[in-house]
């Protein structure tokens, strides 16, 4: 059995990718019905076809034995000539996913640990992202690889 390799996505890796996007937008809709529609997900090839090829969207693929098992979506950023923010280069992490047949391998562990190797080479402050009220999992799964509240969304709904 081969070991996990992390690689920059393809085009190839679409249609593999597209099955994890339907995975990780069913945890969000069935923990916010209100917000994210059953059975879509958030891009679709064409957008995918385009942040892949894009520098500053960097998408990373956990590979084993041929099969893309996971993947994590990341964005630069950085705020130059901010009144109020430094300008400090943070790579965020737009969506992490793990197949739900390969959970427990520590797919998510490797990935998140390659995204922060990447961040250090090219010289950012932090690595940042976002986590849903309700999925518990995930919360917990961030929590154990290190990271810490950096902020607080909260809403009322009228």
């Amino acid at each position: 059995m081969e070991e996990i390799k992390i690689r920059r996505a393809e085009e190839r890796d679409i249609p593999d990718i597209d099955k994890l996007l339907y995975e990780v937008h069913k945890v969000h809709s069935d923990v916010r019905p209100d917000l994210f529609k059953p059975g879509a997900k958030k891009y679709n090839d064409e957008e995918l076809k385009t942040i892949i090829a894009d520098d500053m969207t960097p998408v990373f693929v956990a590979e084993k034995d041929g099969s893309v098992l996971g993947y994590v979506f990341c964005i630069h950023k950085q705020y130059v000539n901010s009144e109020s923010l430094t300008d400090i280069k943070t790579l965020y992490i737009d969506d992490l996913c793990v197949d739900e047949t390969a959970r427990g391998l520590h797919i998510g562990s490797a990935l998140y640990e390659f995204v922060l190797g990447y961040a250090r080479e090219r010289g950012c402050y932090n690595v940042t992202l976002n986590v849903w009220a309700g999925n518990d999992s995930a919360m917990r799964f961030y929590k154990k690889i290190g990271l810490k509240v950096q902020k607080i969304g909260m809403e009322k709904i009228i």
